[in-house]
């Protein structure tokens, strides 16, 4: 059994002071989102005389119901490309070991490299062209595009780190290399796979320029979109616009508890590559 040292007790006191600086604007966004417009009751103070007013306005004049179908398909079918995608990629790239297939891999790489600022006139110029403008199609294109260099890095390091036993098992039993990754790879793949989820997950759920980029004007919107114009249209009645945030977060708070698990074991199998 461990000693209870000096070290042991100083470790505490910075994870309590860490979980209380990332506590605190949490508490305060509950709490304020079940207060009255006319509270004048100290944020710190918990409310007296709670109320679910503040989540109805934000429901019913922002159109939330609307922007959350919006968000949840972009979402959902951003990350099954992003999935698909990036995995078939990285098996190829992880198991072919010609000269193609490494250059292949630098080209790919690149697309960590370059800043979106950079892309972004172009990739709107695109999108334009495209008559793509107001269309959630737009943001599923932009996302797996975006996203697909950084999913199949993880994969390709988790794929290296995997052993080919059961996959060349496949194919002497008469599997082609696509059953056998359908069958064979793919099922071993679930931890960095939920990893990619999870990531790209979040970050397509929270994004807000690129919405505000190809959606605005068109009288679409995904979620941050929406809980947005909270801003101008209730400047003044914050305790709404903490309600919208609280309701845009909780579907992707969700999905991260429900998947959390597998971002340790994805990580730690990729970077054993």
């Amino acid at each position: 059994m461990r000693r209870y040292t000096g070290r042991t007790f100083a470790l505490e006191i910075v994870m309590v002071a860490a979980t209380l600086v990332i506590a605190f604007p949490l508490y305060v966004l509950v709490n304020m989102s079940f207060r009255s417009r006319t509270s004048t009751e100290s944020i710190l103070a918990p409310t007296a005389d709670p109320t679910l007013e503040n989540y109805r306005t934000a429901w019913e004049d922002a159109g939330l119901g609307r922007a959350l179908l919006n968000s949840t398909f972009v979402t959902v079918v951003s990350v099954i490309i992003i999935v698909v995608v990036s995995a078939l990629a990285a098996y190829t790239l992880a198991r072919v070991t010609r000269a193609w297939s490494k250059i292949v891999f630098i080209v790919v790489m690149i697309g960590l490299l370059l800043p979106f600022q950079l892309a972004m006139l172009p990739l709107y110029a695109t999108i334009r062209d495209l008559d793509l403008i107001g269309s959630l199609w737009s943001l599923v294109l932009f996302y797996s595009g975006l996203q697909v260099p950084f999913a199949t890095f993880l994969y390709v390091g988790f794929l290296r780190a995997t052993p080919t036993d059961y996959e060349e098992a496949a194919l002497l039993d008469g599997c082609t290399p696509l059953q056998a990754f359908r069958r064979v790879v793919f099922p071993l793949l679930r931890p960095i796979t939920g990893t990619v989820v999870i990531l790209n997950a979040v970050f397509v759920w929270n994004d807000f320029l690129t919405p505000l980029l190809y959606l605005s004007g068109s009288g679409t919107a995904t979620m941050p979109l929406a809980v947005s114009t909270f801003v101008a249209q209730y400047s003044s009645n914050f305790n709404v616009v903490f309600a919208g945030l609280l309701i845009g977060m909780v579907p992707v708070l969700v999905v991260y508890f429900a998947m959390q698990r597998h971002i340790i074991k994805g990580f730690s199998g990729g970077l054993k590559a």
